[in-house]
């Protein structure tokens, strides 16, 4: 677990260490994988639908499932059972943990650097 040094003393609990990041980010170094997860994001804590998350991406079903089995075991998407269907959500605490340790030591004290991605994540947030 992280969470030693400059980190902490700026009061973040980082827990992601680098092979977790290595296979965040490697689930996410496909187009067809991305797109699922950009697509899981804008759609919210519900999720989608498989069927719909198919529709929107034009993904075989092949593909799809095969797609979504890399981004869950990387911890990005998470599943649950609707009657018949199956829903899959992004993982948004992954996704904090992952932002998290990319910019954990980021911009050597100049706050320049960084002060647009933080607009940028208040922009879309807001």
């Amino acid at each position: 677990m992280r969470g030693d040094g400059e980190a902490a003393d700026r009061g973040l609990l980082l827990t992601m260490e680098s092979p977790a990041a290595v296979t965040a980010l490697s689930a996410l170094a496909h187009p067809g994988r991305l797109e699922v997860f950009r697509l899981l994001v804008r759609a919210g804590p519900d999720g989608l639908a498989a069927g719909d998350i198919a529709r929107a991406t034009g993904s075989l079903a092949n593909t799809l499932s095969a797609n979504l089995n890399v981004l869950s075991g990387a911890g990005l998407v998470s599943s649950r059972r609707e009657g018949r269907s199956i829903i899959y959500a992004a993982g948004y605490d992954r996704m904090r943990e992952l932002l998290a340790f990319l910019m954990e030591d980021c911009c050597g004290g100049n706050s320049e650097i960084c002060a647009p991605l933080a607009a940028i994540a208040t922009a879309c947030c807001a």
